[in-house]
């Protein structure tokens, strides 16, 4: 079999083999509990790249999703006391409202979208610290458990996490590959000077893609204020990098046109296995940053279409 007709099967292939390799040098791995905690405390990671999936699957990238988790722990603590559960429908909207402005930014100003969504990304981060008063903040337990409660916890042993991480899935799965949209979003991905020449609103896509993110970026940021029981300005640092990796990893390029969200769920499972392993073989934890770095590298190197890419700046 050629390295070609190999590559999308590497992802899986990958996934099989660490969980072997980790599974052997420690058999409390292979555990269900141990195996389905693990699902459940990576549950926000993967939701915010899912997110991410749409943004790079346009040939894009969103540099925004961790500031607007951050902030959306804030606006999360802090709308609780007043709004209940209305407050999942606040963090939704401005990740949407964020998301939005990044595609915006891009498509009407022509900036390249890692300076749109990194600029976003700055002013995501300076409303959290001014309403948070740049301090950590926490949820009453009890208004906590009575709004979001459905989101924590465990029914039959599986945690909860994992239905809204399901849910969101089966969604996306579904927006990604029976609509007009998802096809147009491939389409874009694939070409997008083929998409305008064949009618599409690229414009209008390439926005939505980006508010999608945001959503789900949001809804991230909100699941992990729950888990947490607060929010700070900084509380989902270290998510970024792992996030796009498990993009990546999954098989879906910074070129865009291939992939989607069941290679990022693939990609997102990599990345659970790889953070457990260096757990299991005791990676110091400044290390761990370092560790991903170079993976992605080398998912970009293995992944990207050299083909749209005649020149590499």
């Amino acid at each position: 079999m050629s390295i070609e007709r190999l590559k999308p099967h590497l992802p899986w292939i990958t996934l099989l083999t660490l969980v072997v390799i980790v599974g052997v040098a420690d058999a409390n791995f292979l555990r269900s509990v141990n195996l389905l905690n693990m699902v459940a405390d990576i549950m926000p990671l993967f939701i915010m790249a899912l997110g991410l999936t749409f943004a790079i699957y346009i040939g894009g990238i969103d540099l925004s999703a961790q500031s607007l988790a951050n902030m959306t722990t804030v606006i999360a603590t802090v709308a609780l006391p007043s709004l209940g559960i209305g407050a999942a429908l606040v963090c939704i909207l401005a990740g949407l409202t964020f998301g939005a402005v990044s595609g915006f930014i891009t498509t009407k100003l022509y900036v390249p979208s890692f300076v749109s969504t990194l600029a976003v990304g700055g002013v995501a981060y300076s409303y959290a610290q001014y309403l948070s008063g740049q301090r950590a903040l926490y949820m009453d337990a009890t208004l906590r458990d009575a709004s979001f409660g459905w989101m924590v916890g465990n029914t039959a042993g599986i945690p909860h996490e994992i239905f809204v991480g399901a849910v969101l899935v089966l969604a996306m799965l579904f927006l990604q590959e029976r609509t007009t949209f998802g096809r147009a979003l491939k389409a874009v991905g694939a070409g997008e000077l083929a998409a305008v020449a064949s009618g599409l609103n690229v414009t209008r896509i390439k926005v939505m893609a980006f508010a999608l993110s945001g959503m789900l970026a949001a809804i991230a940021g909100l699941l992990f204020s729950v888990k947490l029981s607060g929010g700070a300005p900084t509380l989902a640092n270290g998510f970024l990098l792992p996030a796009i990796v498990a993009v990546l990893v999954g098989g879906t390029p910074l070129t865009g046109g291939v992939g989607g969200v069941l290679n990022t769920l693939i990609g997102t499972l990599i990345v659970a296995v790889i953070r457990s392993s260096m757990l299991y073989f005791e990676v110091d934890a400044t290390m761990q940053q370092m560790v991903f770095g170079i993976i992605l590298i080398l998912a970009i190197a293995l992944t990207i279409d050299r083909s749209k890419l005649r020149i590499v700046k």
